[in-house]
């Protein structure tokens, strides 16, 4: 099998468009393209469908992806094991639309000639795993587990407490608030489809939600960024939350509103997780780098889960 057209496959799942994988892995959308139905061909079924919005996967394809990051891990494995100290940094951000890529943004701007290979692993548990294997060198990731529930070895430093905003619609009857406390979101249906069970940013939710009082509906399916952005932009009851470094962008005539949350403000607690052991260079340099430009808020005026505490 071809792990270039593997690793094609997990780029355009995980970007939901082909045009935006291409970009990712600076190869044409029609080489793109040529890599997947290679795949497709080779395995004798279709992966993705293709629609208006770019790609969703099949049933098929759906099967498949938890297998090709298998793949594709293996072989980061093996290479590692043969040439370790000359290879790039091999971070994981979750998303190229949240803060942690962001912050990896901020390192290689201040480390230009360092060499990065960027991961999107799906959850902590996954990730954990990988830089315990030493698949990866480090992860951006919130933590939910005490340090002595940690494999040994694993390390961890909080690196970014992301205050959360209120994204609505124009028609929204908070729209026209300049910031609001968390408990007067109360009564106004928070939907948040992309709350996964079990992950670290579904335990942060839950916490929020149960400490001050939200409703926020997980339910419908999770089709992605932009059919989410859809349904709040014409929506006058329903809302979402969104990291305050998610970098997103809509059409000008959705109207939609980024509020502020404050009186506390909720931050979603980012932290670095990395193996103690691994020696790799540019992984002293990125800890440095983010143990400087860590803003440090005053405890008294943010909140944070009990697990991040």
């Amino acid at each position: 099998m071809d792990l270039d057209a593997v690793r094609t496959f997990v780029a355009v799942a995980d970007a939901g468009q082909f045009s935006e994988a291409a970009a990712g892995l600076s190869v044409s959308q029609q080489a793109v393209s040529k890599r997947v139905a290679t795949l497709e061909k080779d395995l004798g079924v279709a992966l993705f469908t293709r629609t208006p919005r770019g790609a969703e996967l099949t049933v098929d394809g759906r099967a498949f992806l938890p297998h090709a990051r298998e793949l594709i891990r293996a072989e980061e494995q093996a290479a590692a094991s043969v040439r370790p100290g000359r290879r790039a940094l091999r971070v994981d951000v979750i998303s190229r639309r949240i803060a942690p890529a962001r912050l990896l943004q901020g390192f290689h701007r201040a480390h230009p000639d360092t060499p990065l290979e960027v991961m999107r692993l799906f959850d902590a548990r996954a990730a954990i795993e990988a830089v315990a294997s030493g698949a990866i060198d480090a992860s951006f990731r919130a933590v939910t587990l005490p340090a002595h529930r940690l494999p040994a070895g694993i390390a961890t430093a909080r690196v970014l407490d992301e205050p959360v905003e209120l994204l609505t619609g124009p028609a929204h009857a908070l729209a026209e608030a300049g910031a609001l406390a968390p408990g007067q979101l109360a009564g106004h249906p928070i939907w948040m489809p992309a709350l996964d069970p079990g992950t670290e940013w579904t335990a942060f939710y839950d916490e929020l939600a149960a400490v001050f009082g939200l409703s926020i509906d997980v339910t419908g399916p999770g089709y992605g960024t932009e059919p989410l952005l859809d349904v709040i932009a014409g929506s006058a009851g329903l809302a979402t939350l969104l990291g305050e470094q998610t970098h997103l962008v809509w059409p000008d005539d959705y109207g939609l509103r980024r509020i502020r949350l404050r009186d506390p403000v909720p931050v979603y607690p980012h932290s670095l997780i990395w193996r103690a052991d691994n020696a790799h260079p540019a992984l002293a340099a990125l800890r440095e780098h983010l143990a400087r430009t860590r803003a440090v808020r005053a405890d008294a005026g943010v909140w944070a889960p009990e697990w991040a505490r």
